[in-house]
């Protein structure tokens, strides 16, 4: 392995057994056997993982919920072991992947700091060494003379990190169950963190914050399925993330008004809209450009309204309710708008249109499946205080491409 790689991970593979049906006789497993009945079905957690961890590497790793995170991070800590392929370490790794682990609920916190120690190897002597810091960190001095079990979940937490991040180690494994700590040792969570990337510690870090990736990562891997989706910077890895979870959600934004969804019956049928733009916007591409098409069934007129809303705040970002482009008669209508987002950044947007009449009332409106998802990167070259004051309210800067 190379002597700047602190983790190399090649072509792992892991699947668990899950029974299907139990047995609670000897006659009947054995009947079940020459039957060919297994009992049990495999399920694929990990499927030909490959990646490479460098020294100082603030290394991030995130996905879905069941996507396979623990698992991985599991056969890095050396507790699962893969089935196919392998892991190499070259250093002393130190994992904080499940509460409760290597911690006895029966004994004082001042012994489960001896008694965590030591399974992670130090002895006496050393753990004596570090014990001062350990409490100090976790701001737990006046309790470490009561049992596990009278702690609650927060001060457990405090009191396992202390002990990881007091070990110096030369490679640190983090699963996200840092969440469950107070705002206040969060900050002190921040600061660590914030000095690890400093001093160049590696860290692995399994999280579902996109600000934390973007905020301490230097690197990330984003897992699907069991597989590796991306592999590259922190905002590539997030971006992708967001997109995927804002697509999974099925999010909608409702139009206020008495309008019919798109598969009611009404004057209006079979509203499509069709992004023509990137869903995932860079600085190079920062419009959106969409066509709408609907039919009307009446001889009545019709216009097109629109709504850009940011998902996370829930507010509009844009909003076109103009009747500059009204049209008139039955028959299948398509419009094309485009518009520039050059004054939003890092974002994800939801495109929600409607028909409306000439009375602004909606008609018909899109529905979920048919509501677009665009999500905005942050844009290059701007410092932390600019990024987070270049997302405004647009005014209307877009047009009307043709109508037919």
């Amino acid at each position: 392995m190379n002597n700047e790689v602190a983790v190399k991970v090649e072509h792992v593979s892991k699947s668990f057994r899950l029974p299907t049906e139990s047995t609670t006789s000897l006659k009947r497993t054995l009947v079940n056997y020459f039957k060919g009945v297994k009992g049990y079905r495999e399920q694929n957690v990990l499927r030909d993982i490959s990646f490479e961890v460098n020294k100082g590497d603030f290394f991030g790793v995130v996905g879905r919920n069941g996507s396979g995170k623990s698992t991985l991070l599991k056969i890095i800590s050396q507790i699962y072991v893969p089935e196919k392929g392998a892991v190499e370490i070259d250093g002393k790794l130190v994992s904080f992947i499940e509460l409760g682990v290597g911690f006895n609920p029966e004994l004082t916190g001042r012994e489960n700091v001896y008694l965590n120690g030591a399974m992670l190897g130090f002895s006496e002597k050393e753990i004596d060494e570090m014990y001062n810091d350990i409490v100090d960190f976790a701001e737990l001095s006046e309790f470490m003379s009561q049992k596990l079990k009278n702690y609650s979940s927060g001060m457990q937490v405090r009191l396992a990190f202390s002990v990881a991040i007091q070990a110096k180690s030369d490679i640190l494994v983090l699963d996200e169950v840092l969440a469950v700590g107070d705002e206040a040792f969060q900050r002190k969570c921040n600061d660590y963190f914030m000095q690890a990337r400093k001093e160049k510690k590696t860290i692995i870090l399994v999280t579902h914050s996109m600000e934390a990736v973007r905020k301490y990562c230097n690197r990330a891997l984003m897992i699907d399925k069991g597989e590796v989706k991306v592999l590259g910077t922190p905002d590539e890895v997030a971006n992708q993330y967001s997109l995927d979870n804002v697509f999974e959600s099925g999010s909608s934004t409702v139009i206020e008004g008495e309008g019919k969804s798109n598969q009611e019956v009404s004057n209006v049928k079979n509203l499509q809209v069709k992004l023509l733009s990137k869903d995932l916007l860079d600085s190079e591409d920062r419009y959106v450009e969409f066509e709408v098409t609907y039919e009307v069934d009446k001889a009545i007129d019709t216009y097109i309204a629109f709504s850009l809303t940011d998902i996370d705040r829930n507010v509009w970002m844009y909003n076109d309710n103009s009747m500059e482009r009204m049209t008139k008669g039955s028959g299948i209508k398509r419009m094309r708008y485009k518009c520039e987002l050059d004054k939003i950044n890092q974002c994800k947007l939801q495109l929600t249109v409607s028909v409306r009449n000439e009375k602004s009332e909606p008609l018909v409106f899109s529905d979920a499946t048919n509501s677009p998802i665009i999500v905005l990167t942050p844009k290059v070259g701007l410092s932390e205080s600019a990024r987070d004051s270049s997302t405004g309210i647009l005014t209307r800067n877009g047009k009307w491409e043709f109508e037919k």
